[in-house]
């Protein structure tokens, strides 16, 4: 198999990388808010993790403008939006989350997570020349036990729990409930211009999924730093492979569905030449 990286820049953030025996092109946009996105402040908010500017009516440049020749567009974002955040429409700051400024309005996480899907969705169905496939991968919960990530907690569970031992509420139902009205629209208006939209539900599955995360592994033995407990990140094998395996399903069931189809638009078309 020859492999080509055939990106437009040296950004690591933007890969694009050529499978010549497939004559197929895989591309990453590394976009972690979907929209338009600024550092206001790199040691801000209370946990001075940074401080974020979101547009939340602006769709990020970087992916929206390269989508056009795709086959398949894979849409995911998450756990950034846990971070302190400011939120801008209309080129108007219009409040925060967890931004802790006075007279501020502070909204939930999932007030501007909803917006930033109705955005992106927005975004491509605006697209003329877009002709592919959407698929939603849906939010992963993370498994802090015992505390927060910067009070202790961790993720300790070496086996996946039962479907009885947990189920998805607070924040994670909250940001999951988000993604589903906005993808149910986006799906509805795309219909209308022949565009497809599929949802690769893989919130229940990751819930069930506490063994997946780095823990307390996430770097080197021999490197002398300090981090937290990581529960959020998927780095071992095992759940973040389901994610590839729902996608290739999926694709392939896309190719029976289009086979079918064209059956059906080919049994038309001879009715109506001999009917």
């Amino acid at each position: 198999m020859v492999l080509l990286n055939v990106s437009y820049t040296k950004d690591e953030h933007f890969k694009r990388w050529y499978y010549k025996s497939y004559n197929f092109t895989l591309a990453a946009f590394w976009t972690p808010f979907l929209v338009k996105a600024q550092d206001d402040d790199p040691n801000g908010g209370p946990s001075g993790t940074g401080l974020f500017g979101l547009y939340l009516d602006e769709a990020d440049e970087a992916w929206k403008a390269q989508i056009d020749d795709f086959d398949y567009v894979v849409l995911s974002a998450g756990h950034w939006f846990f971070r302190s955040l400011m939120y801008y429409e209309n080129q108007r700051l219009i409040g925060c989350r967890f931004c802790q400024i006075p007279n501020l309005t502070d909204y939930s996480i999932a007030y501007g997570y909803q917006k930033v899907f109705r955005t992106a969705f927005r975004a491509i169905l605006e697209r003329e020349n877009f002709k592919g496939i959407v698929y939603l991968r849906t939010f992963a919960p993370s498994h802090f036990e015992g505390g927060l990530w910067n009070q202790g907690g961790n993720c300790l569970r070496q086996k996946p729990y039962k479907s009885s031992e947990i189920n998805l509420q607070g924040v994670d139902l909250d940001l999951y409930m988000a993604q589903l009205v906005e993808f149910r629209k986006a799906q509805k208006l795309g219909r209308r211009r022949g565009l497809r939209f599929r949802l690769i539900d893989m919130t229940q599955p990751m819930l069930l999924r506490p063994d997946g995360h780095p823990s307390r592994y996430g770097h080197w033995p021999n490197e002398n730093v300090t981090l937290y407990n990581d529960c959020v990140h998927w780095c071992l094998p095992g759940p973040i492979d389901a994610w590839s395996d729902f996608l290739l399903e999926m694709l392939r069931t896309e190719g029976v569905i289009a086979k079918e189809e064209q059956k059906v638009l080919y049994s038309k078309e001879r009715k109506l030449k001999f009917g």
